[in-house]
């Protein structure tokens, strides 16, 4: 067996929530020790680690990131390397992230380039967001990047193929949180009460005319509320409710236009159910833009010098915290072909190990032509 894909596995078996990874790092620590020491420093922060691989005659930091954290999700894989932790499952492909990481790093321990190499190795991806706070850390300023890379499981693609496009990649995303309060009472006693489960349920139809009226067809944005709770049993009318969902937009005018809206239709759900409302929008993520002369550079390589197919891809709706880091350094994201019937964030998401080796070969080729130019 493929050492990764066992170390896959073994990650895959005890996935943790966001800043809670410390399972995860201690496994992780626990590999990065067995290898020769010559070349390598390693700096903890918070759940996560930085890695630095020191090159032969450096002359620039090649950056290359992973994610760590799984998602709050039974798992309904029946595989055999299940995760063993109640309610929490790598569905998001973080474990994969991983061990390709380690295959790359562990690649360049033995046979060194020129540049030096940071591995990051990132908590709470899922939330509440750890780019930002790990990229202006003191340890990122010591270390900043001339450049970074990362890759996401993508399931429909095939293995043997990547996916990827200039500029942008994945959209803006925001939480969305909004509390409701009014006047409970008896079922029997309507008139006597501020019902919030009938102003939350005409809020949810609101909401659904921003991307309609409000946002230029010609952009995208998403406005999805995936939670509802209200009430306490069935003859008691609500006093509170709660809507959790997420935003998505292709620009951040378009973010801003949502929220503007979101708040304008809030403040009308205060006055027409007399009742007081709070909004909380909970973590932010910035666009994934890919850089265009880094993307065109990796695509032209990848399609020259391995087997690997390249699709070039439209943008996605999708959302990654990795778009903080390419707001301040050049870089990419590209999909990975997985093949699984199941989405991401799905309870049943069973990648094809055999992309593992695909992503190790990608990149380890890559960062070598990189760190020796």
């Amino acid at each position: 067996m493929n050492p990764f894909v066992k170390i896959r596995r073994d990650l895959h078996q005890i996935p943790e929530l966001g800043f809670q990874e410390y399972k995860t790092q201690a496994y992780l620590l626990n590999y990065l020790v067995s290898l020769s020491q010559e070349r390598i420093t390693i700096k903890k922060w918070k759940t996560g680690l930085f890695v630095k691989l020191h090159g032969l005659s450096p002359s620039k930091l090649i950056g290359y990131r992973a994610d760590i954290d799984g998602l709050p999700i039974d798992e309904e894989t029946g595989l055999d390397c299940s995760s063993t932790h109640e309610h929490q499952m790598h569905a998001c492909g973080h474990d994969f992230h991983m061990s390709i990481a380690l295959g790359v790093l562990t690649h360049f321990v033995g046979n060194p380039i020129n540049d030096d190499l940071l591995f990051i190795f990132q908590p709470a991806e899922e939330g509440p967001g750890g780019a930002e706070p790990m990229l202006k850390s003191d340890i990122m300023q010591e270390w900043k990047p001339d450049m970074i890379f990362a890759l996401h499981i993508a399931p429909e693609y095939p293995v043997g193929t990547i996916a990827l496009k200039e500029g942008l990649l994945f959209a803006n995303t925001s939480e969305l949180f909004i509390d409701l309060k009014g006047k409970g009472g008896h079922a029997a006693y309507p008139h006597q009460t501020n019902d919030m489960v009938i102003a939350a349920c005409s809020l949810v139809s609101q909401l659904q005319t921003i991307v309609s009226r409000n946002i230029d067809p010609l952009d995208s944005a998403v406005i999805t509320i995936g939670k509802i709770t209200g009430g306490t049993v069935q003859n008691i009318i609500a006093e509170k409710a709660r809507l959790e969902g997420t935003i998505r937009t292709l620009s951040a005018d378009s973010m801003d236009k949502v929220k503007q809206r979101i708040h304008s239709l809030v403040k009308g759900v205060e006055a027409g159910y007399e009742c007081e409302a709070e909004i909380d929008y909970g973590s932010m993520y910035h666009q994934v833009n890919n850089d265009e002369l880094l993307t065109r550079d990796f695509m032209q390589f990848i399609q020259s010098k391995t087997d690997v197919e390249v699709i070039e891809c439209r943008e996605a709706m999708t959302g990654e915290d990795f778009g903080y880091m390419l707001k301040e350094i050049p870089g990419l994201m590209f999909w990975l072909g997985v093949d699984s019937p199941f989405g991401l964030h799905h309870a049943r998401l069973n990648p094809k190990e055999d992309a593992i080796a695909v992503a190790i070969n990608v990149l380890t080729s890559y960062l070598t032509y990189q760190g020796n130019e």
